[in-house]
Parts: C-alpha cells; sequence; structure tokens
C-alpha cells in the first residue's frame, strides 16, 4: 500500500513539473525602409520567494480522502479506519503527507458547549478551522483537516489522521465554557503537551496571536483565573486531553479561544468578521512556529483541576457516515 500511494505521489509530481511554453516576442520585417523595427528588451524573472514550508514528509502510511469526502486514516496494508475506529478497505484520493493537520473541535452527534441564545461550538470550531486552511493554503501549506463536514469522529481516529500524515503540528480548535468568573482582558487559552518544548512553543505563539486579536475589542470578556498557554495533567503526570496524549510525537495544541457560554462572546462569535480575526490570528502563529525560533508567551502554571473536562470523543453511540 506504502508503494502504490508513493508511486501516485510521484506521477503526480511529474505530471506537475513539466516546463511551460514560453512566449517569444518576435517583429516582423517591414517592407518601409524607413521604418524602424524595435526589439523587445530583455528582461529578468527574480525567482518566486522560497516557501516557509518545510518540505512534506511522505513517509507515513498516509489517509485517503473517501468520495463524500470522509477522512480515512490508513492503518496497515491495505486497511483504514473510518471515523468511528472501524476496519474498511481505502476508497478515494490518496493523500501521503501534510504540513499541518487541524482538528475542528467535535461534530455530529457531539455538538460541544452552546451558548446562551443558542450557538453550537461545533459549527463555530468547523467555520474557524476552515478559514486557517484556507490562509495556510495561500501561502503554499500542504493542510489537511480532520474532517471538513459536520459528522463524529472519535479522538484515536482524529490523532491517527495526524499520525498518519506526519505533520510539522497538529492543532485542535475549539471555544470554551465555563469560565471562573469576569475578565477585564481576554480569557482565550490553550493546552500543550508537557512533555514537547515544540508544543509548548506553539501554544505560546498561539496566545500571542490571539491575545493581540482580541484584546482591541472592549467587551466584558470572562476567563479563568489561570488563563494562558498551559498544561493539564492526568493522574499518572502526562497530559490529561486525549488530543494530546494520542498526538504524542507532533506538536499538538488544543486552542480555546473564547468562552462561547459568555453572552457578548458569543455575539461576538456570531460574527464571521470575528471569526476571520480568530482564524488569522491562528494562522499567523502556525507560520511563525515553522518560519522562526520565537518561543512565545503567556505561559502560566495552571491550578489543580478535579472536575472532568467533557465527555465524549470515544467509539460509544458512535455512527459512521456514508463513504
Amino acid at each position: 500500500m506504502r508503494r502504490a500511494l508513493a508511486v501516485i505521489a510521484v506521477g503526480l509530481v511529474a505530471c506537475s513539473s513539466g516546463a511551460k511554453p514560453t512566449a517569444t516576442v518576435g517583429s516582423l520585417a517591414s517592407k518601409d525602409p524607413t521604418t524602424t523595427t524595435t526589439t523587445a528588451p530583455e528582461t529578468t524573472t527574480s525567482a518566486p520567494p522560497k516557501s516557509v514550508w518545510p518540505e512534506i514528509d511522505t513517509s507515513g502510511p498516509g489517509v485517503f480522502i473517501s468520495p463524500n469526502g470522509i477522512v480515512l486514516p490508513v492503518i496497515s496494508d491495505g486497511v483504514a479506519h473510518t471515523p468511528c475506529n472501524n476496519d474498511v478497505a481505502p476508497v478515494g484520493t490518496p493523500i501521503l503527507g501534510a504540513n499541518v493537520v487541524i482538528d475542528p473541535g467535535h461534530g455530529g452527534k457531539e455538538p460541544g458547549a452552546v451558548g446562551p441564545t443558542g450557538l453550537v461550538e461545533k459549527d463555530i470550531n468547523l467555520a474557524v478551522a476552515l478559514d486557517v486552511q484556507k490562509q495556510l493554503e495561500a501561502q503554499g501549506a500542504k493542510v489537511v483537516l480532520t474532517h471538513s463536514s459536520d459528522y463524529y469522529s472519535t479522538i484515536q481516529n482524529r490523532a491517527e489522521i495526524a499520525q498518519a500524515l506526519h505533520p510539522q503540528l497538529f492543532l485542535s480548535i475549539h471555544h470554551n465554557a465555563e469560565p471562573d468568573g469576569p475578565s477585564d482582558v481576554p480569557g482565550n487559552e490553550d493546552f500543550y503537551q508537557i512533555a514537547s518544548p515544540e508544543s509548548k512553543r506553539l501554544g505560546g505563539l498561539i496566545w500571542e496571536e490571539i491575545t493581540a486579536a482580541f484584546t482591541p475589542y472592549k467587551i466584558a470578556w470572562s476567563a479563568d483565573t489561570d488563563h494562558g498557554a498551559k498544561y493539564r495533567l492526568s493522574a499518572s503526570g502526562g497530559d490529561y486531553l486525549g488530543i494530546l496524549r494520542r498526538g504524542a510525537g507532533i506538536p499538538t495544541v488544543l486552542s480555546e479561544a473564547a468562552f462561547i457560554s459568555n453572552p457578548p462572546e458569543e455575539q461576538l462569535l456570531r460574527d464571521p468578521a470575528f471569526l476571520h480575526v480568530e482564524a488569522t490570528a491562528l494562522a499567523k502563529a502556525v507560520t511563525r512556529f515553522v518560519s522562526s525560533k520565537d518561543a512565545g508567551s503567556g505561559f502560566v502554571t495552571p491550578y489543580p483541576r478535579t472536575e472532568p473536562a467533557g465527555g465524549g470523543g470515544g467509539p460509544e453511540g458512535c455512527t459512521d457516515p456514508t463513504l
């Protein structure tokens, strides 16, 4: 399967890298001896700027995008996983690698948090993720979403997609609920992998860019008292959040950009222009991560938490979409 995918990818590259015909400026000799023929001066074309994006790593098993747009991570030769973790023969278009994998949090039967007037988190997560993808691809990045439409997939499946594509980073997009209280400043926060310095750096860059983008909005913000770029430990001392645990080996961050449960923030999240501001901040942070050694900031030591972060993400009650 890996060799077949590689052959497909090489063939596509070969087809797209052929030389394009160049137009030449010619001059026809005039029959009138008094007419002067002018030859167009030679011009030099500077090379396009080098992309900040590293070369895609195609050594992973890759994924298939099914005819209905369902992402199927390849698990072994001839076997892929559905969103509910069921084995299936790979179908559709193969993708061998990516620079960035983006996970729009929740989906399908799992709505995530719901705002006071009914705004649903899963819809906002997906809208922001699609915008981030568009912006990064305009810069030359190869971006894959764990799902690009509204269906449920397990945390295991989402992480398997990232692991199969060997990206430079894995970003899970969420919006928050149940803050500690009101705040004079935006209460955006994100979670990084405790054992990964690069995940921490990405978390600090996301915190910087989101904070800078949200600060001009003078509303009644809400926040946790320890908001910032932080970790959350499990009882065993590892990462509590499943997407961070299962993303091990890839710098992974889960972003909680605003509190959908806070009425003024819910109203902001209803505004497509504000969602674009958030997406632009995330895209900037991701680009800085791959193009610089910036350390980021906003790091805090979280206070101990004993309450669950919320259910969901498992295979219970999962129904696969039509491939």
